[in-house]
């Protein structure tokens, strides 16, 4: 008990003695303001996702997979590292625009569902060394699907916004080309 009153009276002693918080803090005037007046840009982006699993040079592998993944109709627990192509047009030689490097897992075990966790890397034009961060849900066999931007870099930074998804092609080995439109709000 006498332990416990020390106690107290040295916290009461130095909530006393501290200064008031109007008095220990400098607010910075210049970065308020700079904050208030820049105004949000809506960024509208269309591009295809080349990702490729099979054959001599794959863009996206499988890392880690849980004991029971390959008796899985969904693959779950399947875990891949990407860094697939990202380009103007479906054809997998139109002009590269950057690279979407990352991870995607399969999370269904009804469905097949991949979590996604990618940076949208921009090599080309008034972009170029800029990124977007996409983390959610991508329903695989779902025709349209929506994802959420959660931050970004370069010109996008503090990024939010959304991804919709649509698959181009695919074929049965997994390899599949998706169109992408992007909404960015930066």
């Amino acid at each position: 008990m006498v332990k416990q009153s020390y106690i107290l009276l040295f916290i009461i002693s130095l909530i006393v003695t501290s200064p008031p918080l109007t008095q220990s803090f400098h607010i910075n005037n210049w970065a308020i303001s700079k904050l208030e007046t820049k105004q949000e840009t809506v960024t509208n982006l269309q591009f295809y996702f080349h990702d490729t699993i099979s054959g001599k040079d794959p863009t996206a592998i499988r890392v880690a997979q849980a004991a029971n993944t390959e008796k899985s109709p969904t693959l779950f627990g399947a875990l891949l590292m990407a860094d697939d192509p990202l380009t103007e047009t479906p054809d997998p030689k139109s002009k590269l625009i950057g690279r979407a490097q990352g991870i995607y897992g399969s999370v269904g075990k009804e469905e097949l569902a991949l979590l996604m966790v990618m940076s949208f890397c921009f090599t080309d034009g008034m972009y170029n060394g800029s990124s977007i961060s996409i983390l959610g849900k991508n329903s695989a066999l779902s025709p349209v699907r929506e994802m959420p931007i959660v931050g970004g870099t370069g010109v996008f930074r503090l990024a939010r916004g959304y991804a919709v998804a649509k698959t181009h092609w695919y074929n049965e080995v997994g390899d599949a080309i998706v169109a992408y439109n992007v909404t960015i709000v930066h």
